[in-house]
């Protein structure tokens, strides 16, 4: 089972001087991944489905990503997730490939449609449309990193006659993995993503959600290119232990991406080794 952690630009890791010794220290004791969460701004008051207080500090996925190339050398540094309907599918697919530069093409690309309205209305981001607008902004993403010269006319996005240079370091292109947990998401996350990323999950909903991508598998074709669907799941905060990780690798787990959210550096880094140490890196 491979093992991840999540929350490197959030909570006590929106310090620096936290979040670089926590990246190497996981990166030290096995872990493959370090991830981002993404929230522009919260509602203020915190009301359902809202998943924090407003006063919740979230740093920008990709800087904090490029900060973090800095400070490691092989984790990959993934988003879990970027809101990609609330972004410009040109500027993202500019940023990321930026991080995928930085760090010598260690990229994932995590995106799902969000679910935030609030949040949305602040941004002037369209919110009924946001699955349509998700699967045009993956498909102009790709574009842009794949083609020599990119041409794009979707429903909202359009581009010919331009370069968008460097291209990432991946190829074809870094990894593009589908969050949510609705039909849409899954059925999405089977036609677009070579993975797919649960987030805080206990047994019985990971069990759920797999069950949703087989019957997701029937409604889409998957192109082959994408390879296999490899599944990260954030599992309900709390400690997991050996036993509760093999559960999940029975259902059909491949990364748990740990959420150690509370505590300062050295706590974290305790934190870290531990779960590393127990589960077995």
């Amino acid at each position: 089972m491979k093992l991840g952690y999540f929350g490197i630009n959030v909570g006590p890791c929106s310090d620096p001087d936290v979040a670089a010794p926590v990246a190497r220290a996981a990166e030290a004791a096995g872990y493959d991944s370090l991830w981002t969460g993404e929230h522009v701004v919260l509602p203020d008051p915190q009301a359902p489905p809202s998943p924090a207080p407003p006063e919740m500090p979230f740093l920008d996925p990709a800087v904090s990503l490029g900060f973090l190339a800095a400070e490691t050398e092989r984790v990959l540094l993934a988003t879990g997730i970027v809101i990609l309907p609330q972004r410009n599918p040109v500027v993202l697919a500019k940023e990321f490939a930026t991080v995928d530069r930085l760090s010598k093409g260690r990229l994932v690309l995590g995106v799902a449609a969000g679910y935030l309205e609030a949040e949305f209305q602040a941004l002037g981001a369209d919110f009924a449309n946001r699955g349509a607008l998700t699967d045009e902004y993956i498909a102009a993403i790709r574009t842009l990193w794949t083609e020599e010269k990119p041409v794009f006319h979707g429903d909202t996005v359009h581009f010919e006659g331009i370069q968008s240079r460097p291209l990432p370091v991946q190829q074809p292109h870094p990894l593009i993995v589908v969050g949510g947990q609705s039909p849409p998401a899954l059925r999405r996350a089977q036609r677009e993503g070579n993975g797919w990323y649960g987030f805080a999950l206990d047994l019985e909903g990971t069990e759920r959600c797999l069950r949703g991508l087989e019957e997701a598998a029937k409604a889409v074709e998957r192109p082959s290119e994408l390879g296999s669907l490899e599944i990260s799941v954030t599992p309900v905060p709390g400690p997991i232990d050996r036993d509760t990780a093999r559960r999940y690798e029975d259902l059909g787990v491949d990364r748990l991406v740990l959420m150690p959210l509370a505590g300062d550096a050295e706590g974290l880094v305790a934190l870290v080794e531990k779960s590393a140490e127990e589960l077995g890196t």
